[in-house]
Formats: C-alpha cells, structure tokens, sequence
C-alpha cells in the first residue's frame, strides 16, 4: 500500500496534536509500528483494538507481513468465538490495520514505536531515519529490552545541541505476549521532554495498559529484576542445585508465579536473556550479572526456546 493511499483510508486529514484537554500529553492519531514479528503485531493489534487508532505495520519482509496480518486475523476471530468482541468490533480492529514494507510510509504519523530485535546498529539507523521522514511533532519510541534510550536518541542527529528529534524519543517497552499482559515500562533517555513522556504515558493508557516509569539505567526496572532472577535458575541448574522441573516447579507452587523461570526463559528466547544480562553485566561492571556459562552454550547451540522449538524444554 503506498503512503498517499494509506493516508487516504485510515489517518485521515488531521495532522496536529490536540492539547486543549491536557497541559503536557499530546493526542495520538495514528500509529506506526516497526517490526511485524511478536512483540510488532501484538503492539499493533492491541492499538488497533483498544485504542482504535489507525496503524500502519512496517517490516522489510512482505512475507512476516503476510503471516503477522494472518496471525491478527486470527486472535480476532478467536476473540470473537470467546466473546471478548463482537464481528462488528474485530471487523473496525481489522479495517484498522495496514502494512507495507516502506518506512517512508510512516511520514504522516503521530507516534511510531520500533519492536525489532535488539540490535543497537539496527536501532540506531531506524531512528536516524525516523528523524527524517516522521513529522516534527511526531513520538519516536523503542520497545528495547536492554539498549540506552539516551543513545537511541543521540542517533537522531549529528549536533548534540540539536534536540529537536532527540526530545521526542522514548522507551515503551511492551511486556510479551502484548495482547495479555498489562504493564508497559515508560523510560525517558536524557534528552526526552515531558511533553514526551507524557503522550507516551497517556497513550499507552489508552491502549488499556498500565505504565510504570523507570530512570535510563541498564536493564531498567523489569529486567534489572526479572532476567537476574532467571540467570540464577540457570546457574542453579548448571550447578546441579536441582533439576529443571524442580526448579520451575518451586517457584510456581511456591511463589505463585504462573510459569517458572526456566520456562519463562523459553517464551522471551534465551538468546534476548544472554543480551540482556550482557548489558547488565557489561555496562554496571557488576559480577553479580555474569551471565550463565550454560545459557551462553544454549545460544551457541541454537537452542533458543519456544522460537527455535527446543530450549530448557522441547516444543
């Protein structure tokens, strides 16, 4: 779909935001999405459904486009049989939804948020882009699990002085799978504005979530508690403190979690745990976030999880 066609059927005419209600958080219009795999879709959906704002999905390959709309396509109907939505609301949510495979189609957008993997030279060229075809008053946002807002945002202008762009990057950093769970972390880089902060907060509200708000510092508030927890079983595996069933089912039956760690590990991919524990451990200088010698021989092995269908369980 090219950009001038998708502004036609789903952003409409109205270009600016609305601030007459708010004295800081701007309104959001539409939405672009970078990254049609998970984490991308699940953005995108929830978007389209909860907060009923046109999306425009971009990923570089028509054929994840292909299967992520399928996929969309999909929950909604399941949602419909559940009785979670009716035909007419799933069909709205549907009509809500375009895709392409050109960046440049994201050039009348309010807010984009960019769900690919974490990659920081990948990150940094999409922004560097995002800087110059999104309008100026548009919301550049991350859904990185572990890279510094405050670089992401630097990579958007050559002139440090220069924070026109830079002011308007933020972290929303979506928990997996979207659809289900709540909590979206909100995290400023040093250059980000209130008014930034703000929008994102409000907006990530009204996609039915609830925001917490973390400092810019390694691993932020989810993961500087979440993937030690998780590099600790391992070790305690590795280390033949106890077995793997064992180890889950101790912190299901014990802490009421509704999955354990190792299997947790599973779902998000060992390969995103190993980067992120390297970021702890690398930038904190820390030894307490030494990542596990096993999780690194899994990753070596391709032994990534639920994705790659083997990890600490088969699938």
């Amino acid at each position: 779909m090219s950009a001038s066609l998708f502004r036609r059927q789903a952003l409409g005419t109205a270009r600016c935001f609305s601030t007459s209600q708010r004295r800081y958080a701007a309104e959001v219009k539409s939405l672009g999405v970078i990254g049609a795999g998970q984490m991308g879709l699940g953005i995108a959906l929830v978007a389209a459904r909860a907060a009923q704002v046109p999306v425009h999905l971009i990923d570089n390959s028509e054929a994840s486009i292909q299967k992520a709309l399928a996929f969309a396509k999909k929950l909604l109907d399941k949602d419909v049989t559940k009785q979670k939505l009716t035909q007419e609301q799933a069909d709205k949510a549907r009509s809500l939804l375009a895709a392409s495979t050109e960046m440049d189609d994201l050039s009348s957008v309010d807010f984009v948020i960019e769900a690919v993997p974490e990659l920081p030279p990948l990150k940094f060229d999409i922004f560097r882009r995002l800087a110059q075809i999104c309008p100026k008053h548009a919301i550049l946002a991350t859904n990185t699990s572990s890279i510094s807002i405050t670089k992401i945002a630097a990579a958007t202008t050559d002139d440090p002085t220069d924070t026109s762009a830079s002011s308007r990057v933020v972290s929303t950093h979506f928990m997996n799978p979207v659809p289900v769970q709540k909590g979206v972390e909100i995290i400023s880089g040093l250059q980000t504005s209130k008014e930034t902060l703000e929008t994102a907060v409000e907006f990530c509200k009204k996609m039915g979530k609830i925001t917490s708000v973390s400092a810019d510092a390694p691993g932020f508030l989810a993961n500087r508690i979440l993937m030690p927890y998780i590099n600790e079983a391992v070790i305690c595996l590795e280390t033949g403190v106890g077995d793997r069933d064992s180890i889950d089912a101790i912190m299901k039956n014990g802490t009421n979690v509704p999955m354990g760690p190792l299997q947790l590990a599973d779902f998000i991919g060992l390969d995103t745990c190993l980067s992120i524990m390297k970021v702890l451990h690398g930038e904190t200088g820390d030894s307490k976030y030494r990542p596990s010698v096993l999780l690194g021989k899994m990753v070596d092995a391709g032994w990534l999880g639920k994705k790659s269908g083997k990890g600490f369980y088969e699938y």
